[in-house]
């Protein structure tokens, strides 16, 4: 069962009021349904099935006929067609396709959502994929108006065309979050925020290791770049014309090539009376490759 089939069962099971009732299946028929001389539906949630089926004979007072497929193609599914015949005109005037919702409170506007989304919604499964939350519909203009309603609740939608449909999205994860919050499916929140938290831990964790070889790869070539100042050094027998302290950073870098500045610096202050920090392990290094620099421009002239 994908996450979307499981928002979606969560959601169909929720208590509505009276009001959410007629947003709900307004969002829904608009853009889910085929009305001519009869109004059809074609559904594959049962669990969604029957929200519509209640609903319907609750506002409409119409008795629908359940009509069950089973299709064969790619995978086998079961298939819920509901037809209605009666009170065709006043199902028409309500869902007045020719006109957009006018929705007044923020109760309607959620409802409505909800129903536009149980009929032609959609959202990637958060563990294996990015985050997307999606609405598929026919016309351009009800694309910007479902938009402009989620951006109404400040969801950061957008929309696109693909192929001969239109897109209203949002790809924000926290975005997603919050519409599946309004639409109290609680037990999906959870399971997306638990998803959420654990794939930004991993990808905290994998920048931080990230970091940490970048780092230990940069100590690494630091280090043989010093070994090779030193080596070039005691090739034309400069060492023994430093000082004490320079020489020990010497002796102690060959003996630990891959340690960084700090770590070179706390053993030798450990392993001796000298006791250096960070900076100082660096300005022993700069004024190494300086003496070769020097040693070599006077090699030139």
């Amino acid at each position: 069962m994908t996450f979307t089939t499981r928002l979606k069962e969560e959601i169909s099971k929720l208590d509505n009021n009276e009001i959410e009732k007629r947003a709900i299946i307004e969002g829904f028929l608009r853009y889910n349904s085929l009305i001519k001389d009869k109004l059809t539906i074609t559904l594959e949630n049962a669990s969604v099935t029957r929200l519509i089926y209640t609903i319907l004979k609750e506002v409409f007072e119409v008795r629908p006929k359940i009509i069950v497929r089973i299709q064969k193609r790619f995978r086998v599914k079961q298939i819920y067609i509901l037809e209605v015949y009666d009170k065709i005109e006043y199902i028409k005037e309500f869902i007045n396709i020719k006109e957009l919702p006018l929705l007044d409170s923020d109760e309607e506007k959620i409802a409505f959502l909800k129903g536009a989304f149980l009929g032609v919604g959609n959202v990637s499964n958060p563990k294996t994929s990015g985050y997307h939350l999606e609405f598929i519909l026919d016309k351009e203009t009800d694309a910007k108006y479902i938009a402009k309603l989620l951006n109404y609740f400040h969801l950061n939608a957008k929309v696109i065309k693909r192929g001969y449909k239109y897109i209203a999205y949002i790809k924000m994860s926290e975005s997603i979050s919050d519409l599946i919050k309004m639409f109290r499916a609680i037990n999906s929140l959870f399971e997306f925020e638990d998803t959420r938290i654990y794939r930004d831990h991993k990808n905290m964790v994998n920048r931080l290791n990230n970091c940490e070889l970048a780092n230990q790869e940069k100590t690494i070539k630091s280090g043989l770049s010093q070994l090779e100042d030193i080596h070039f050094l005691e090739e034309n027998n400069l060492i023994p014309l430093m000082d004490e302290k320079m020489q020990l950073v010497i002796t102690y870098r060959k003996k630990y090539p891959e340690v960084s500045y700090q770590e070179l610096a706390q053993i030798i202050s450990l392993e001796t009376d000298y006791k250096v920090g960070k900076s100082g392990i660096n300005h022993h290094f700069r004024k190494l490759k300086q003496i070769k620099e020097s040693f070599l421009n006077k090699e030139k002239r």
